[in-house]
């Protein structure tokens, strides 16, 4: 979506990439009617591209005498954010029972990635013949569910009056939680801390996923068992009980619930037996943890901005030798870092207008040096449509500025980070700003740039940064926070790492989609990431 400045109001670690399944539920409206008797018998075929071919992935059920058919059969599919994942949806008439596709009348079909589908979560689309015309009146509508249970269960847990089972002391308990697994057997699922010298314990809250405790079904019995630590590894069992998630619910911040510790071997033996001490459930939380797809679902927005270095070290562009020449492909390696990036993250904004930025050249009429203008020299209206815009303005621009330097990362890093800071005064999980910089080498204000990215932290912002050429990348790295928290000069810390940096070089000899991936690895992380710092649900949750 493109951002204009308008005026201020007053005063766990998940896998490397982001994968998910997604599930998919087909309608179709006015399809074509095929049959002479009778109305068509619809059902659709997913296809996806693999290698350039398309691939059947699935299909629905037949709805019978049906031309506006809700198929029963939903489609799912690993959702890979860093990958552009094309999808067709081909929707037939049986008219056999072969499953040979041609033996059946077509009627309509659309193509679209998955991205498109889950940022606009449902989407209605005319169908198409082959030659490419609408199939009459035809259209299908697709809608996105993450297949996810994302409901997280905290819990505050204490003892009192446990049995003592030191000789010269008092216990040492902790807790073990169970789950039934499908072998029936008991499967350990949490485990909390060892509280020392107490029979009345009080353990710090924990958090665990509701599907690991009980397979996400509140009802299923769970089984707590309380042992008293032994440095032997040899821990003495206190006592057990079982209950359910529903139960451990009731436990509120005012009323806590207590439950007995039992042992049986004790409860056998003694007639007087009561428990071996109580366990207090003081309070039980079931929170959603939010995925970055539920964010995207539920209507965040990716805004996409890119910053380009015409700084006088990528050499002539006329000159073959130059980093910004485009070779008789059309290509170099300045486009190829903008198509692989920008091909992703278009599917994410609604609007699809990017603002493009130079820095580091001279410009005309009075040839002054500018470090953040407008590629398309309309600094009122920097936005290109889509990444074949961009690409159509950084041709064009090339022959109409003189490279020169030094080069200064600051200047659009603050530009974005205004529009980001701005976003904010919304108070909802409605924008992510993703600035791209394209460079060659070696930051010449790294003082003001690490200033300029510790306080982008702290906004919904992420930098990528593809270095191209072969020059030394080593400031980029220190920007890149892997490895350390980055510090402005100041000494001031990144509240979270939001710089990903790449070589280029690195990714000469491989599948475009590679540096793609490379790219937004981290991206979903640190989206995710800021919108639960600031508390900020996806727009349209649904409470746990």
């Amino acid at each position: 979506m493109a951002y204009t400045v308008s005026p201020s109001p007053a005063a766990p670690v998940g896998s490397q990439y982001c994968v998910c399944k997604v599930e998919l539920s087909i309608c179709g409206q006015n399809l074509l009617d095929r049959d002479v008797t009778s109305k068509s018998d619809p059902f659709c075929v997913l296809f996806m591209e693999v290698n350039g071919k398309w691939v059947e992935l699935d299909r629905t059920e037949t709805a019978v005498n049906n031309l506006n058919p809700a198929f029963a059969k939903k489609f799912i599919i690993d959702y890979h954010f860093e990958e552009v994942q094309k999808l067709k949806f081909a929707l037939f008439d049986q008219d056999k029972s072969s499953t040979q596709l041609y033996e059946h009348d077509f009627l309509g079909e659309f193509s679209c990635t998955l991205g498109m589908i889950v940022s606009s979560k449902k989407i209605t689309r005319t169908l198409l013949l082959g030659n490419g015309k609408p199939a009459g009146k035809g259209m299908i509508t697709i809608a996105a569910q993450e297949l996810s249970d994302n409901r997280v269960i905290t819990l505050n847990m204490a003892g009192r009056k446990l049995d003592k089972k030191d000789l010269f002391g008092k216990s040492d308990p902790f807790l073990e939680f169970y789950k039934p697994g499908d072998d029936g057997k008991w499967m350990l699922v949490h485990r909390t801390e060892v509280i020392k010298y107490t029979l009345d314990p009080v353990w710090k809250p924990f958090t665990v996923p509701l599907v690991s405790l009980c397979d996400g079904d509140m009802e299923k019995l769970i089984k707590v068992v309380c042992y008293d630590y032994d440095s032997d590894g040899g821990h003495d069992f206190i006592g057990e009980f079982q209950t359910s998630v529903a139960r451990l619910c009731e436990a509120q911040d005012a009323s806590p619930i207590e439950l007995e510790c039992i042992n049986p071997k004790k409860q056998k033996k003694k007639k007087n037996y009561k428990n071996s001490g109580i366990i207090i459930v003081k309070s039980c939380k079931i929170t959603r943890d939010f995925s970055f797809l539920d964010y995207i679902l539920g209507g965040c927005q990716l805004m996409f901005t890119v910053g380009i270095d015409f700084t006088a070290s990528n050499g002539n562009p006329q000159e073959p030798s130059s980093l910004h020449y485009i070779n008789p492909l059309g290509t170099n390696e300045y486009l190829s870092a903008i198509w692989a990036v920008g091909q992703i993250i278009q599917d994410y904004d609604s609007d699809k207008m990017f603002p493009a930025l130079g820095f580091g050249a001279q410009l005309p009429p009075d040839w002054k040096v500018s470090h953040e203008f407008a590629i398309n020299f309309n600094p009122r209206n920097p936005f290109c449509s889509g990444v074949e815009g961009i690409v159509q303005a950084y041709s064009a621009c090339l022959p109409h500025i003189r490279f020169y330097g030094p080069t200064n990362f600051s200047p659009i890093i603050n530009h974005v980070a205004r529009f980001a800071a701005q976003a904010t005064q919304q108070e909802t999980a409605s924008q992510y700003f993703i600035l791209l910089i394209i460079t060659d080498g070696v930051i010449s204000d790294m003082d003001e740039t690490r200033h300029a990215v510790v306080q982008a932290s702290k906004l919904p912002m992420s930098i990528i940064i593809v270095g191209v050429g072969n020059a030394d990348f080593a400031a980029m790295e220190f920007l890149d926070g892997d490895s350390r928290v980055l510090h402005s000069h100041t000494g001031e810390e990144a509240v979270r790492d939001i710089v990903q940096f790449v070589p280029f070089r690195n990714f000469r000899n491989v599948p475009k989609e590679t540096l793609a991936k490379a790219v937004l690895a981290e991206l979903p992380q640190q989206v995710v990431q800021y919108f639960k710092h600031q508390n900020l649900p996806p727009i349209n949750s649904e409470p746990a």
